[in-house]
């Protein structure tokens, strides 16, 4: 596990959350097959661990340190790890430490990505209120342009051109991640007032480091939904916000996909929730476009007709 931790740093250093998932992953796999030889690992130990991870609970500590939850391991982080010791056994692999991979004949657990909550105005305005300064900004470049909070924590100046109003998301696991994104006023303000004070390479630095992005911001995100009595809610799920409010507003899939940074139109269908009222408009829109070209083909038939006599 060290060397391919090792490997990993080296190999996904443009994906630094690669690598960092890794490190959290090996954990429940170091304290579950503790010292045992890859060789010695099989098919039917891994779904021994995938069982018995399945029936963990993490514990979740408050400021003082005290316990304050404790909820059951999701079936994806049980799959992260999975993926984690597949990787594992296929460096091992490249070097002929071992020939089989017994996690490729384990199936992964089903998970439930279909969950998603979208912000309603009233519920934002809330939020927004009771949000440290670094979170209404976060929060605000993700409601607007529907950016991933890491691309939001990694943002340097060198992506952002204000006077063209547009931001360039520069990496990203695949191809499309890599986009060109229009700003709106919000998003420019936020961007202006912070480029104006920058004493880092990072939009958003780190407090204990300033050479470091921000790594996360999940403790003021919670603060932020208990103190505004709002429904919970996900810091990504303004993200699924950003893209419902664009679906609902008319703006087709195919463009939504790229400025999402989906590489496949499928994956937008997650994020896109249209209402129901939205629904009916939509079908009242079909219904007027289909009576119009009705007509319009009826009269240029008729009008055709009249010129053949």
């Amino acid at each position: 596990m060290t060397d391919f931790l090792e490997w990993s740093k080296e190999e996904h250093t443009a994906h630094p959350a690669t690598y960092r998932r890794y490190v959290t992953s090996s954990v429940a796999l170091l304290r579950h097959f503790r010292d045992t030889q890859l060789d010695k690992i099989t098919p039917e130990e891994v779904e021994r661990f995938k069982t018995t991870r399945s029936g963990e609970c993490k514990t979740v500590r408050g400021s003082e340190g005290r316990v304050k939850t404790m909820t059951r391991i999701t079936p994806a982080t049980v799959n992260r790890e999975l993926a984690c010791l597949k990787a594992v056994f296929n460096f091992a692999i490249k070097a002929d430490l071992v020939f089989k991979n017994p996690v490729s004949r384990v199936k992964f657990l089903a998970e439930n990505n279909q969950q998603t909550r979208v912000l309603s105005h009233i519920e934002e305005s809330k939020y927004f209120g009771n949000a440290s300064p670094v979170l209404r900004d976060i929060a605000r470049l993700i409601l607007d342009t529907g950016m991933r909070p890491e691309e939001v924590y990694t943002l340097r100046p060198e992506n952002v051109n204000l006077s063209r109003g547009v931001l360039q998301v520069p990496r990203g696991k695949t191809a499309a991640a890599r986009r060109l994104l229009k700003l709106t006023t919000g998003a420019k303000e936020v961007l202006r007032r912070r480029m104006t004070v920058l004493a880092s390479p990072y939009m958003f630095p780190c407090e204990s480091d300033a050479t470091r992005p921000i790594p996360k911001i999940n403790n003021a995100h919670d603060r932020a939904v208990r103190d505004s009595k709002i429904a919970p809610l996900r810091l990504y799920d303004l993200r699924h916000t950003w893209a419902t409010r664009a679906a609902m507003s008319g703006i087709d899939l195919v463009t939504l996909a790229v400025m999402l940074g989906h590489s496949r139109i499928q994956m937008v269908l997650r994020y896109a929730h249209p209402t129901q009222k939205h629904q009916a408009k939509a079908m009242e829109q079909l219904e007027q476009f289909n009576t119009a070209q009705q007509i319009a083909e009826f009269e240029v038939a008729k009008s055709h007709s009249a010129m053949m006599q």
